[in-house]
């Protein structure tokens, strides 16, 4: 059975937020055996919490060969192609270890950080999940929707996984997760 550890994103008290802890915390999770390396998403929460995606990459010469993943993370509240640019980064460096985890989230104040309306997020999550597919897609097809449109965008340098890393969702409404 494969085991993985989350990054340490928010403080519990006693762990500061720095590169140096944030790489001790990996290189102990690949030398006690965990398998992945994973790292949350929110931008504001009732805690201070660190950036997940660049944390992610922060530690990306420090993980071995353990797979990495997003838990979850926002393509609506971060918008479709800032996420897939990063993301597709984010597998590309590490050789093509990134699981990507989306989901609507069940913060109303991230959605309020970025004006955009909480009760929308179901139906952006079904167009984002296609537009991220699309900006990924080698062959340049394109996603058009209510929200999101990727005609005309080409997010090079593609992903190191052919397809563009997989899209695991989280949530229990997404009919776009179930395709």
């Amino acid at each position: 059975m494969d085991f993985g550890v989350h990054l340490p994103l928010m403080d519990f008290g006693g762990h500061p937020f720095t590169l140096d802890h944030l790489i001790t915390y990996a290189e102990t999770s690949q030398e006690l055996g965990y398998s992945a390396l994973a790292a949350n998403d929110h931008l504001v929460y009732s805690k201070p919490w660190l950036d997940g995606p660049t944390a992610l990459a922060a530690v990306l010469a420090h993980s071995g060969h353990m797979d990495l993943a997003t838990t979850v993370s926002l393509p609506i509240v971060r918008g479709p192609i800032p996420l897939a640019k990063s993301l597709g980064a984010i597998d590309r460096l590490s050789g093509g270890r990134l699981t990507v985890c989306v989901g609507p989230g069940s913060s109303a104040r991230d959605y309020a950080a970025v004006g955009i309306p909480f009760d929308e997020r179901w139906k952006r999550l079904d167009e984002a999940i296609p537009a991220l597919r699309a900006l990924w897609n080698r062959e340049g097809a394109a996603f058009k929707g209510n929200f999101y449109n990727t005609e005309g965008i080409t997010l090079e340098p593609f992903p190191a996984q052919e397809s563009g890393p997989p899209i695991w969702v989280g949530s229990w409404g997404s009919k776009a997760g179930l395709q």
